[in-house]
């Protein structure tokens, strides 16, 4: 399972050259927790390039207002160029997941941009095939899964996304002084339901289970992560023996 593609991002490998010409074209836009950077099948045409924060990027699904959590993005990535590049409506949302400070490039200013440097275009279309091909992985690997592994996967994954974004170990052998368990903060349930591609009902039930074995502890917009090697050992479809309810 996997929300986050690529280890490197677009302004990671982008020339110093490109990277100031990229800057000369946008302005910067700050966006609050839960606001939409963008809008499933909205017209509009402009790029957002993520400066600080993390973006969700989700789709409608046949369950009336459920949404599917299709991909995090971070610090460096782009969005909304394939509509800027393919004149197509929005395929997805994009929704702030806390706050997120952004470049805003107008899609003309984007395809000129793309256009006049071969490795911003190449550059381009190698994420977008990466960006593909995880999605059908995703879309396979959920699938395959019952709820209490999907849970447990993306946990686990979210869980060393903080940590990574806070520089933390995501583990604790021994607990000692100092260390502390990775806190998914400001995810909340319904988002990890639209994360698994489940009922908010399945995933509040599987999380029940993973308190009373203390394996997490949930707070409201919080889950903190207690027993990794559980959650491990349920991703992959074994059983830690629940207790009785």
């Amino acid at each position: 399972m996997a929300l986050v593609v690529q280890d490197r991002t677009f302004l990671d490998v982008l020339s110093a050259e490109a990277r100031k010409d990229l800057f000369r074209i946008s302005v910067e836009r700050t966006f609050r927790a839960d606001e939409h950077l963008l809008r499933e099948q909205d017209d509009s045409s402009h790029v957002l390039v993520l400066l600080e924060g993390w973006a969700v990027v989700s789709t409608a699904t046949d369950r009336s207002s459920a949404r599917l959590i299709l991909a995090l993005r971070r610090r460096g990535e782009v969005v909304g160029e394939m509509a800027a590049l393919g004149g197509i409506a929005r395929s997805a949302s994009v929704t702030a997941l806390g706050p997120v400070r952004t470049l805003v490039v107008p899609g003309a200013r984007f395809r000129a941009f793309a256009g006049r440097d071969p490795e911003v275009s190449a550059l381009l279309m190698a994420q977008l095939v990466s960006r593909l091909r995880t999605a059908d992985e995703e879309r396979r690997t959920l699938a395959s899964l019952t709820v209490i592994q999907r849970v447990a996967g993306r946990l686990l994954e979210l869980g060393e996304l903080q940590r990574a974004a806070s520089g933390r170990a995501a583990t604790r052998d021994t607990g000692g002084p100092g260390d502390e368990f990775p806190v998914l903060a400001q995810f909340a349930q319904h988002d990890l339901a639209d994360a698994v591609g489940a009922t908010r009902e399945a995933v509040a039930k599987s999380l029940r289970l993973l308190r009373a074995a203390g394996v997490v502890r949930t707070r409201p917009r919080r889950i903190e992560l207690i027993d990794h090697d559980a959650l491990r050992l349920l991703a992959a479809g074994g059983n830690i023996g629940f207790p009785a309810p």
